[in-house]
């Protein structure tokens, strides 16, 4: 099949910056999957290929991995609806105001960046609580919700990859405790943060955005759109000044807090309970999409029960809201789920072991770390998932270090780079899904202008990585 193998996830690229339509992309890439999968079997008919496609889809729901992250999807609409509705995001918004916390646009995304920062247990976690806390204040700042996506996005991931205190660190341990190496496979993961250059060039970017106030690229037309529609609301305050003299009023009437910051809490400090009980006492052994739909589930219910019992909303209208939630993330989840069915169908069709391949035998030592990161960047790009690129680029990447001498580390840091790279300019990765989720940003706005940002960190990094490999190798 080789090169035949990277047509469906070109297809669903050109598609999306095409026609701008993401469901129908990843649904005709998901397709053509299917139809190059029936060609290999001689004996199959492409008469079946609608029928295969859709039950590529019902295996990956099927799959209770799967199942909780769609789950999960679902009831943060819910979740966003209730906490919205109710008034708590603009009373929160108004208490961390008037408290000092969040004076300036610059406190903003300090405060944005902390909480990615904080809570660095599971990447989805991070994305959500972020996207909650700042949605208010980012409004309250002619700040645009793609600024928002942006930060949230690029914090989690690289904070999750450069601490590793959690599933990620789990997963990246049991990949390379199948090979026999001079280091323990701790030393060598624990030894790949120092040379994760594109996760720490990323948060330097963030770090800049947050203290310059500066956006560039298409970030700017999206900040400067914000800042039209505020001043449309609000009349012509210039909200470009660092100081925010006064308060407007947001569009949904504040009431408490608590229906905010409760919720959030629980699903914030269940999320670490959960996450210890799954893994029997060890956090790091902990399952992500157990504990985060499970701290998701227990969050909307205090929600519901705060409502209800403060009678600030009747049962039946709490379930409306939480209904209508739902609804209005059904979009997105299904974003998500045709992402991780094409996820599947390109793994047996070999498409990453393919873009593996490309990093050639013939390369000049201190090539070959660089060359693995491209590969990472590539295969997470093309295939919207930096899981499965390192499930696939680690067992390359570790026998080039056994034969070729490489720096362990350097190797492991270059694939894991690589991964998060591709999965943040991916308008397939669900990640990138599920940040957009939290933001209320659109998908495709969040990819393109997220997309200089990453490319620039990306660019720096295959440098560092040049420069490194050719001082240590």
């Amino acid at each position: 099949m080789d090169w035949l193998s990277i047509i469906p996830p070109i297809l669903a690229i050109v598609i999306v910056f095409w026609k701008k339509e993401v469901i129908a992309a990843l649904f005709i890439a998901l397709f053509s999957s299917e139809v190059l999968l029936l060609l290999t079997d001689p004996q199959s008919s492409l008469w079946l290929s609608p029928i295969t496609t859709l039950e590529r889809v019902v295996d990956v729901a099927g799959s209770g991995g799967n199942t909780r992250i769609l789950l999960f999807s679902i009831l943060v609409g819910a979740l966003l609806a209730l906490i919205r509705d109710s008034g708590g995001v603009t009373a929160t918004v108004s208490r961390i105001m008037h408290l000092g916390i969040a004076k300036t646009r610059q406190h903003v995304g300090g405060l944005t960046m902390f909480t990615g920062v904080a809570v660095f247990v599971e990447s989805n976690l991070s994305v959500l609580t972020s996207g909650i806390l700042a949605r208010g204040l980012y409004d309250k700042f002619a700040m645009s919700r793609a600024r928002l996506a942006y930060v949230i996005d690029s914090t989690s991931a690289p904070i999750c990859i450069l601490i590793l205190l959690n599933g990620w660190g789990a997963f990246i341990l049991g990949l390379l405790d199948n090979f026999t190496l001079s280091e323990s496979s701790v030393n060598i993961l624990w030894g790949s943060v120092w040379f994760n250059f594109y996760a720490i060039f990323t948060l330097m970017i963030v770090a800049y955005t947050v203290i310059t106030d500066k956006v560039h690229g298409p970030m700017l037309a999206e900040e400067q759109l914000a800042q039209a529609k505020y001043d449309a609301v609000n009349g012509q305050q210039d909200s470009s000044k660092t100081q925010v003299e006064h308060v407007p009023n947001l569009s949904d009437k504040p009431s408490k807090a608590r229906y905010m910051l409760l919720p959030l809490a629980t699903m914030v400090l269940s999320m670490l309970g959960f996450m210890w009980f799954t893994g029997n006492g060890d956090l790091t052994q902990g399952s992500g999409s157990k504990s985060v739909l499970y701290a998701t589930f227990l969050a909307c219910s205090v929600a519901y029960f705060l409502l209800v019992f403060y009678r600030h909303f009747t049962h039946h209208q709490t379930i409306t809201i939480a209904f209508k939630g739902m609804g209005e993330i059904l979009p997105l989840v299904t974003i998500v789920l045709l992402s991780i069915t094409l996820g599947a169908s390109l793994k047996l069709l070999g498409t990453g072991i393919f873009v593996a391949s490309l990093v050639g035998d013939y390369l000049p030592l201190f090539l070959v770390v660089p060359m693995l990161f491209i590969a990472g960047g590539i295969m997470s790009f093309t295939t919207g998932t930096s899981w499965g690129t390192f499930a696939i680029l680690i067992p390359i990447g570790i026998p080039l270090v056994q034969t070729l001498g490489l720096p362990p580390s350097l190797v492991v840091a270059a694939i894991l780079s690589g991964g998060i790279f591709g999965d943040h300019c991916s308008p397939i990765s669900d990640t990138t899904a599920v940040s957009s989720i939290a933001a209320g940003c659109d998908l495709l706005t969040h990819v393109k202008t997220q997309l200089p940002y990453a490319l620039v960190a990306g660019g720096l990094s295959i440098i560092a990585f040049t420069i490194t490999s050719a001082i240590l190798i």
